[in-house]
C-alpha cells in the first residue's frame, strides 16, 4: 500500500525540528523501505511555502523518492463531504483545509498517511491507516 507523506513530516526534516526530526526521519526511512512514498499537489504546495525556488523544492522532494500523484476527482468530492460534516458540527472555517484533501486522497486510493498530527484524519477519515508517533514510536 502506498503511503501519503503529510507535510508536517517533510517540514520536520527540512527545518530540522528539534522535537520531531528524529521520529520523522526514522519513519520516512522505515516506511520508504517497504512502501511507495507519495505526495500530491496539496502536500507539495504546503511544503513549498518556505522556498523561493521550485528547483530547491524539487531537490528536497525528488521524484525518485516521492511518487507524485494528482488528487483524484472522487477525493475532491470526498473532501467536500467530510468538510460538510465538519461545518454541520460547528466547524468555523469557510474553505476546505488541506488535511481534508489529503485525508480524502488516502481514503479513495486506499493509502495510509504518515503524519505526526492525526487528529483530523482520525475524526473525518477513520478508515485510513495512520502512521503516527502513537502507533509507531521510535523504540518499536
Amino acid at each position: 500500500m502506498a503511503v501519503l507523506v503529510d507535510t508536517n513530516v517533510l517540514v520536520d526534516i527540512a527545518v530540522r525540528d528539534p522535537v520531531w526530526l528524529s521520529w520523522s526521519r526514522s519513519m520516512l526511512a522505515r516506511v520508504g523501505n517497504s512502501e511507495p512514498l507519495t505526495i500530491n499537489p496539496i502536500i507539495y504546495a504546503e511544503f513549498s511555502v518556505r522556498y523561493d525556488d521550485i528547483d530547491a523544492v524539487d531537490y528536497l522532494l525528488p521524484e525518485r523518492e516521492f511518487r507524485r500523484e494528482s488528487l483524484p476527482w472522487a477525493a475532491a468530492f470526498a473532501a467536500g463531504a467530510a468538510f460538510r460534516v465538519y461545518r454541520n458540527g460547528g466547524g468555523a472555517r469557510d474553505r476546505v483545509p488541506p488535511d481534508f484533501l489529503i485525508g480524502a486522497h488516502a481514503a479513495i486510493r486506499g493509502y495510509a498517511i504518515l503524519t505526526r498530527d492525526p487528529k483530523g484524519y482520525r475524526l473525518y477519515f477513520p478508515d485510513v491507516p495512520l502512521i503516527t508517533p502513537e502507533t509507531h514510536p521510535l523504540n518499536s
